[in-house]
């Protein structure tokens, strides 16, 4: 089929729920995506960080075929080599102790969030169940994440809203101090670069004195590494840069090489509070999932993070020269693009996918989520193209800065 019938099939049959592009992504090599009708993108999406080893990885697509054509399914009544394999090798990479398996980041959330609540319940008894999260953070799209979330515009029309959810600006730890006053705070939860709210990371600082705040109080810091995990800032986990070990990590995206993953990763205290029939997921942990996963973290060895850097710095360098661009923001290959002149980040990503580069936005930000094999060439023709678009773009103000 082509693409107008795709597209009229879809809107016949879909909720409309996003606002896509008018284009069908048939197949994928690498760092190269093509439409139904045979165009070529380079590809700085990467499925919204999830395809870390690009598009087609043989030797991933190998072992989710194997692992398929084996054991596709059994539940967690029983075990199943793929899901132990991807715990090990989690904890050993981040020096957590315990690992839960579920289907996506907002899933993760919402589970880092009960076994907070539980493991302060148990502690402490009922009345210590507030979660605190960050003015400007996204964590999900379920009823808790959503609520967790702190950014009003998410929070038209679903209400009312679980309790005991509160917000505190990002970088004001006076404001922490305060939200934790009543005794009532189970668990702050944050992004170390807020993705959504407009790749923005954390002061290095702040992140230090919320962590110390937080052990002082024997309250769980969660930290939210569904965007900035598995590779993504240059570390294998953002926490890394800050020198910071958390009680709770929440990973997504990146971790499944394309296939639906969330896992919840935690210390042994907190993971001594949950029990049988305290959580689960019917998913969770499926073989075909964890064998894709398992992949993905075998081919993270030095080399594949000193790339990772070297590209990093290299596409930073180059948007920094661009003269439309006012800033360079995130971390690593998280990479947000503040526009001079009042441009604006959706008319950039519809000329970018004309010109064969797909982009992301987040608030009035280009948003770039790369996958993490790139080449320096990748970068060098990203930077080129982008540099076309914004020269096409005239500014909306008087002086064109």
């Amino acid at each position: 089929m082509n693409t107008d019938k795709i597209i009229k099939r879809d809107k016949k049959y879909v909720l409309h729920t996003y606002a896509r592009s008018p284009i069908v992504i048939e197949r994928g090599s690498g760092m190269t995506a093509w439409d139904a009708d045979g165009k070529s993108y380079l590809d700085f999406t990467s499925g919204i960080g999830v395809n870390a080893l690009g598009y087609a990885d043989p030797e991933w697509a190998a072992a989710v075929a194997d692992q398929a054509a084996q054991l596709q399914h059994t539940s967690n009544l029983y075990y199943t080599a793929p899901c132990t394999k991807l715990a090990r090798k989690l904890c050993k990479l981040t020096g957590m102790d315990k690992v839960f398996f579920g289907n996506s980041g907002a899933e993760a959330n919402e589970g880092a969030i009960k076994c907070a609540r539980k493991y302060s319940v148990t502690t402490y008894g009922p009345g210590r169940s507030k979660v605190i999260s960050l003015v400007n953070s996204f964590h999900g799209r379920t009823l808790a994440t959503l609520t967790a979330t702190g950014q009003d515009v998410f929070h038209h029309d679903f209400g009312p809203f679980p309790e005991n959810f509160g917000y505190v600006p990002a970088n004001d730890l006076d404001a922490l101090r305060q939200a934790i006053l009543p005794g009532d705070v189970c668990a702050v939860m944050m992004e170390l670069v807020q993705g959504e709210g407009g790749v923005v990371a954390l002061d290095a600082d702040y992140v230090h004195d919320v962590a110390a705040l937080c052990a002082e109080k024997d309250i769980l810091l969660i930290v939210d590494e569904v965007q900035t995990g598995v590779g993504r800032t240059g570390t294998f986990l953002a926490s890394q840069h800050f020198a910071l070990q958390p009680d709770i990590v929440t990973l997504a995206k990146g971790l499944g090489g394309g296939l639906p993953i969330g896992a919840v990763l935690m210390k042994e205290k907190v993971a001594d509070t949950m029990g049988p029939g305290s959580h689960g997921s019917t998913f969770g942990g499926n073989p075909v999932v964890c064998a894709g996963a398992c992949v993905v973290l075998d081919r993270m060895d030095d080399a594949f993070f000193d790339n990772i850097n070297a590209c990093a710095a290299r596409l930073r360098e180059g948007l920094a020269k661009l003269p439309e661009v006012e800033a360079v923001t995130g971390l690593g290959l998280m990479v947000g693009i503040a526009l001079k002149g009042g441009r604006k980040a959706s008319e950039v990503r519809t000329l970018c996918e004309h010109h064969g580069l797909l982009v992301l936005t987040a608030k009035d930000r280009i948003r770039l989520l790369p996958p993490l094999i790139l080449a320096p060439e990748d970068v060098d023709k990203a930077v080129a193209i982008l540099g076309e678009v914004l020269a096409e773009i005239p500014a909306d103000d008087q002086t064109g800065e």
